[in-house]
């Protein structure tokens, strides 16, 4: 049985470090991922900051997170997350300047098992399917990626 993954996938967006960044917090990714509606507990605005609490999913895919670090140099943002019926664990996202209008945003999982029905939910985060879901992130953001620019995230 798998108890426990780490996956790490880069991509690159063709945007400045600073606002890149802000892609990767509950309200950006509100701008890009489609049906991602994070419920606001703390700050309930949703402001973005350390410390600040929000759930996604329901039934079975009900997910708490936590922010546990938020930082401008170095770029990153560290959540806990934790879905009861199946696993917890860390996410990752430091971003990287690559030149002055380009980030190299890295996302790392770190997951762990909470009941063996969790096995097949970590299989997703091998490291061909889970490079393919950040792949599909950039595919998602490139589609947006005007609009983007002009968003002002909070």
């Amino acid at each position: 049985m798998t108890t426990s993954i780490v996956a790490t996938h880069a991509i690159t967006i063709d945007m400045p470090v600073r606002q890149c960044q802000m892609l990767f917090t509950p309200a950006g990714e509100e701008r890009w991922v489609e049906g991602w509606q994070p419920r606001y507990l703390h700050p309930q605005d949703g402001t973005t900051a350390q410390g600040m609490v929000f759930a996604t999913g329901s039934d079975e895919e009900a997910t708490v997170w936590f922010m546990t670090e938020f930082t401008r140099e170095p770029y990153r943002a560290r959540y806990a997350r934790v879905t009861p019926a199946s696993r917890w664990g860390f996410v990752d996202v430091e971003c990287t300047p690559v030149g002055e209008d380009a980030t190299e945003v890295r996302v790392t999982y770190e997951l762990q098992a909470l009941s063996p029905a969790a096995e097949g939910v970590l299989k997703g985060f091998e490291p061909e399917p889970f490079a393919a879901m950040i792949d599909d992130w950039k595919r998602c953001i490139d589609q947006k990626l005007d609009a983007l620019r002009d968003a002002r995230i909070r």
